[in-house]
């Protein structure tokens, strides 16, 4: 069904040769022999059928296209499992491309992929061999797949349910389906899942958003596009239009249908599932951890990467390996003892050039024996474990923007220096009491950094050292600063207006869910209160080492995608100076997860 209000759209790039690695609309076969390398990078261990441009047409009559990789011998005779990769993004759009854009290549060897891996995919030299097919599903609108281009909710949903069936009935297919892929690849299987088609029998949503308003789109209640506006102007091609987020915030900035749309029901999904999740990624954190919290079935896993995404996706073995099994269990019954795996990994990065450590075994996330200590802020920059007694103030520049890379706007600090060697797992959360003389409204960006033994600022790497052209994290050119590179410490945001939030619908204490139907400004000079959930974190500190909480009025990590960010739909700036306020009365605070 269509999204249920009329939908705003911009145009998009249609696709063009050589672009992308687009290669034109050519329904046909072919046998890819094994020894192929067509992209001069991975060798097909195997002979493998590829199927060009398959159309399969939905519900609404609209037609869309995949291609199929799989064994010259699957067949009647010889039914194999179907691993789905669906995506706007290109089918033909591959990791190679990809890495070609991204600093260092995001790490990832040469020779890793094969080049007939989508972007965010699983490459099917890997899958064809241990016998799967792999389907790249132009979604509706992308490439020559009828309509216009649609992003999550339940038009996708449906799509991706049509297809899956579609694929199920085909005579190569033992009727079992799953799907697989990082991000919007990622992302989809949520909303897929809860429609529940009958032949999706598992999913592994590798890092994956749960809902577009709070955690891509309007996250704290602030609009940012970044990411999106580069996807729309460099990635995305079709014949007709895609949804324009910017426009549906324009025209309404609080909740309704649509953004409800673009939520998903992930309690209503019973089926396996294995979840990714990563600190260091700027979007999907806390889609994951709700995803493995709210899925309705005992076969569930979460592990947490310690590295970027992509470069776990594709370069690390033992990832592939184990979405392998998981998939051979649940898509043919293999007997692979994957059941045996431990449900929960996580990992603790550790900052400036050590290694995180990784996996960890636990019980259960977050994690049962966590205690939430409160580190109460004080107007001398220190945190300590009790309120202050005396009431004190302390302000910042709400208007400063920094530095051209962004790492250095007006900010209040707050610092604690560990004694002993300290682990933080989990989620942790700012209370502020905060005022603003000039404005009734205070967008507030709250990060905690860590700090070496001489007070300066860390940084993890985001990929493992040995992949790095550089030896330490002083050594990185400045020009090559980026989010997806390097992570600072766990970020949360929130606008005033938007405090208000529903504990009951909160899916921890300490990572409230704000309803975002409703403004509440604030009187200026008025003191409210604002609960802060930031972004799981999983960070050890040796003695001596400090953790250091900023609030500011302006981003404060890197400012990624600068050139194709567009002007926010509404304008919602900062006026003036920020105050927090500190005292017995007003307990400014962080929240943190020690274990």
């Amino acid at each position: 069904m269509p999204p249920p209000v009329q939908i705003g759209t911009v145009p998009i790039s249609a696709p063009t040769l050589g672009k992308n690695n687009y290669q034109g609309f050519n329904p046909r076969s072919e046998v890819l022999p094994k020894g192929w390398n067509g992209y001069n990078s991975r060798e097909l261990p195997c002979d493998i059928l590829v199927e060009h441009d398959v159309g399969i047409k939905v519900r609404d009559g609209v037609t869309l296209y995949c291609d199929i990789y799989r064994s010259p011998s699957t067949g009647p005779n010889e039914k194999v499992p179907a691993i789905v990769a669906w995506s706007p993004f290109g089918k033909k759009f591959n990791g190679l491309e990809i890495c070609k854009m991204l600093v260092w290549g995001i790490g990832i060897p040469k020779g890793t992929m094969s080049g007939l891996e989508r972007f965010e995919g699983p490459d099917p030299a890997e899958y064809v061999p241990q016998g799967f097919a792999v389907i790249n599903v132009d979604a509706r609108g992308a490439g020559h797949s009828e309509g216009s281009v649609v992003i999550m909710g339940t038009q996708e949903a449906e799509d991706g349910y049509d297809v899956i069936e579609a694929l199920a009935k085909m005579d190569w297919c033992n009727g079992n389906v799953g799907l697989a892929g990082n991000s919007h690849l990622g992302i989809v299987q949520w909303f897929i899942a809860a429609l529940r088609p009958p032949s999706l029998k598992a999913i592994a949503p590798w890092e994956a958003a749960g809902d577009l308003y709070r955690e891509q789109f309007v996250r704290g209640g602030i609009w940012d596009s970044g990411l999106f506006d580069f996807i729309t102007e460099h990635i995305i091609q079709g014949f007709n239009g895609l949804e324009s987020f910017a426009e549906m915030y324009r025209r309404g900035q609080l909740q309704n249908a649509y953004w409800a749309d673009k939520r998903a029901n992930i309690k209503n999904i019973n089926i396996p599932t294995y979840v990714v999740a990563s600190y260091s990624t700027f979007v999907h954190t806390m889609g994951s951890i709700r995803g493995y919290l709210d899925v309705d079935t005992p076969h569930k896993w979460l592990r947490w990467d310690p590295y970027q995404e992509w470069y776990d996706l594709w370069a690390v073995k033992e990832s592939r390996d184990e979405l392998a099994a998981f998939f051979g269990k649940f898509l043919r019954g293999d007997d692979n003892g994957f059941e045996k795996t431990p449900r929960i990994r996580t990992s603790l990065l550790r900052f400036g050039e050590k290694e995180p450590i990784y996996p960890i075994v636990e019980e259960d996330y977050p994690i049962p024996r966590t205690k939430y200590t409160d580190l109460f802020f004080n107007v001398d920059g220190s945190l300590s474990l009790k309120a202050p007694e005396e009431t004190g103030t302390v302000s910042y520049e709400s208007e400063l923007q920094g530095s051209s890379n962004g790492t250095v706007v007006d900010c209040a600090s707050f610092t604690y220096t560990f004694q002993e060697q300290t682990r933080l797992v989990g989620l942790p959360k700012v209370v502020l009491y905060v005022s603003c003389p000039d404005h009734d409204d205070m967008n507030i960006y709250i990060v905690i950094r860590k700090l070496d033994k001489d007070g300066k600022v860390m940084y993890a790497l985001n990929i493992p050292w040995a992949n790095a052209p550089v030896d330490s994290v002083a050594a990185i050119d400045s020009k090559d600063y980026h989010n997806l590179i390097l992570y600072a410490g766990p970020l949360g945001m929130l606008r005033a207006s938007r405090r208000h939030y529903d504990l009951d619908k909160s899916i921890h204490p300490q990572y409230p869910f704000h309803t975002h139907d409703r403004v509440e400004k604030v009187t200026p000079g008025d003191i409210v209160e604002m609960h802060v959930g930031l972004w799981a974190m999983g960070i050890e500190y040796e003695a001596g080492e400090s953790l250091r909480v900023d609030v500011s009025g302006q981003y404060p990590l890197f400012k990624d995608y600068t050139a194709v960010v567009k002007a926010p739909p509404v304008e919602e700036k900062n006026v003036g100076k920020h105050i927090i306020h500190v005292s017995s009365e007003h307990p400014s605070r962080v929240i943190l997860p020690f274990v």
